[in-house]
């Protein structure tokens, strides 16, 4: 099911055909209150956002609608506007298409959304060809990765200096609190957590969040690469994380990220 908060009428239109011909039972609004009670009302798998609404914005909208739903959001946004779409990032969206776009574009992100592999691939950290699926887990007595929890604990589970992921559940917590992640968010934790101490590139994050890990040489954008930049900023702040001092997240500075190294109390 999909949400589509568009006040163009053929812009709407448009939309609206393209999820619905790709098989989604789609409702429209044509401004950001009716938007939030669409989205509140039906509970949509995704929603595509305009920025520029003539009520409320389209951040507050993100804003609003990530109080009760982790539904993915797809904003539309024109190339003069990028610092508003960082900012729609930074509060919650998961991806966005630059207008003018081409509805087999805006089709692709859709279902790249609804499809996206939740036992990622490893691609390679210099952000060139993509290499071979990630490894399993390493084992529990490994220093360098995520040690796998024991089933009668945290089944499906995988923990790496008292951070817990549940894939099964998609549930996080760090200790005994649980941490309420968007799902590009807990996407990218998934990822770095298999990977453990193998460094994960920007580029190659970027080509795996849109499906393009099997295209060699797939031109990713400067803005696709801050957008993964806004995701682990806004992961690191709901974990309480440092890129300074990493518990979790580690930078590999002008590569990527991978997971800090084991603490010695774990």
């Amino acid at each position: 099911m999909a949400v589509v908060i568009e006040d163009d009428d053929d812009i709407r239109e448009v939309v609206h055909a393209v999820l619905e011909a790709s098989g989604l039972e789609v409702y429209a609004a044509g401004n950001g209150v009716d938007g939030v009670d669409a989205v509140r009302l039906h509970n949509p798998d995704v929603i595509t956002l305009d920025l520029g609404l003539p009520d409320i914005d389209g951040i507050e909208v993100t804003r609003r609608v990530r109080e009760f739903s982790d539904a993915y959001i797809i904003m539309l946004t024109a190339r003069a506007r990028e610092v508003d779409t960082l900012q729609g990032l930074a509060i919650g969206a998961d991806d966005f298409v630059t207008k003018p776009f081409r509805p087999r574009e805006l089709l692709a992100r859709v279902e790249t959304l609804l499809r996206r592999p939740r036992g990622s691939k490893l691609l390679s950290s210099s952000g060139g060809s993509p290499t071979a699926e990630l490894p399993p887990a390493p084992a529990s007595n490994s220093p360098t990765g995520p040690t796998p929890v024991l089933p009668a604990a945290e089944p499906s589970g995988l923990e790496h200096n008292g951070l817990f992921l549940d894939v099964a559940t998609r549930t996080t917590r760090v200790g005994t609190e649980e941490v309420q992640l968007t799902r590009t968010e807990f996407d990218l934790l998934q990822a770095l957590m298999e990977a453990g101490r193998v460094v994960r590139s920007t580029t190659g994050l970027a080509r795996w969040l849109h499906a393009r890990e099997y295209e060699t040489g797939g031109f990713v954008s400067e803005s696709e690469e801050r957008a993964i930049q806004v995701h682990i900023a806004n992961l690191r702040r709901k974990l309480g994380d440092s890129a300074q001092s990493p518990r979790w997240v580690e930078t590999v500075r002008g590569v990527g990220y991978r997971l800090a190294a084991k603490t010695s109390e774990n």
